[in-house]
């Protein structure tokens, strides 16, 4: 390792990001389609990365899909703009390539509301259910899964599993409790939840409604219960936006992270969307942990190749069964290869 890989090593371990300084005046956007073509690299950008980085990115989607894509190139490194567990699924989608995530502190408070050791011994309770994992979870908790499932498919894999069988629904309470109404399925639910989705004010939301009759509210499963009832479509990140595509209404309010409004407003620049509003003043409707990465931090962690996603083989070849027994579901389904 040269001097300067290793300087940059050290303020790594400390900083869980490449805490060096860029040049103000670098052409950031330059600079990271340069790097993507000498080091044979992609770009995946989560649709609630900053717009700047969506606009640079080769791929932008939910969280599967992206790793989906990017395991069907012949690209040498993946550069992962998003969460800490999204990188892990990439890796484990790809693991003879390298993965990097720009901030190793962008994290996700859904995936930390269920660590895996407390979840073992939460299962141990139950020895005869049947687990089934939001894909919003880390990879070792994977190893813990019997199926995976994305807000896509997440119904169809529940309607796959005997009737006789008990389930264990985890991380998301909110996503699970959707489940048990759309299935009628008892299932056990592990208390996880995402901060951005459980901050959405019901009393706010009604009053924006009032100001714009004529808005479409639509919103993501993993909203709290009071919030979806009130919704025109309840849908994924990917079906929230082809709702908007394909739908006739011209104002939307959008009860998920807002950076998924910059992909809707590009789809369809003649239509109004508004981000619902959270309990409070704050930007409690944007996820702090995705807003970690910058396009410096894209930058520096395309020059130096780290921070790295390493994960240990064992959960790489235990975890990825739980995801490849949702796609043999998903497909039987006919939902394809849908993140």
């Amino acid at each position: 390792m040269t001097a300067t890989l290793a300087s940059a090593a050290q303020k790594l371990d400390r900083n869980g990001y490449l805490d060096i300084e860029v040049d103000p005046e670098l052409d950031l956007v330059t600079e990271i389609k340069r790097l993507k073509k000498e080091k044979n690299a992609i770009i995946l950008a989560h649709y609630y990365q900053e717009s700047e980085i969506q606009d640079v990115a080769d791929f932008i989607g939910d969280s599967l899909g992206l790793s989906q894509k990017a395991a069907a190139t012949d690209a040498d490194i993946i550069v992962f703009a998003g969460v800490h567990f999204m990188a892990e699924t990439a890796k484990m989608l790809s693991p003879n390539k390298k993965v990097l995530l720009p901030d190793l502190k962008a994290g996700c408070s859904l995936a930390d509301s269920c660590p895996p050791h407390l979840f073992r011994k939460f299962r141990e309770k139950y020895p005869d259910h049947i687990v089934v994992s939001y894909i919003n979870c880390t990879a070792e908790l994977k190893t813990l899964t019997d199926i995976c499932c994305t807000s896509t498919n997440a119904v169809a894999v529940i309607e796959s599993i005997p009737k006789d069988k008990p389930i264990i629904f985890a991380p998301d309470k909110n996503l699970g409790a959707y489940l048990i109404k759309k299935t009628g399925r008892d299932m056990v639910l592990w208390n996880g939840a995402c901060m951005v989705h459980e901050i959405f004010s019901q009393e706010r939301i009604v009053k924006l409604k009032n100001r714009h009759p004529n808005a479409k509210f639509i919103a993501h499963p993993e909203c709290e219960a009071p919030i979806l009832e009130m919704a025109d479509y309840i849908g994924s990140t990917t079906g929230l936006l082809k709702y908007t595509i394909n739908d006739s209404a011209q104002e939307y309010i959008v009860a998920t992270e807002a950076g998924i409004l910059h992909q809707m407003q590009l789809a369809s620049p003649h239509k109004t969307f508004i981000p619902a509003p959270p309990e409070n003043n704050c930007a409690c409707n944007e996820c702090p942990h995705m807003k970690r990465n910058t396009m410096e931090k894209l930058y520096l962690c395309m020059e130096y190749e780290m921070p790295e996603i390493i994960l240990p083989q064992w959960v790489i070849e235990q975890g990825v069964k739980s995801i490849d027994r949702m796609m043999e579901i998903s497909e039987k389904a006919g939902l394809g290869l849908k993140g």
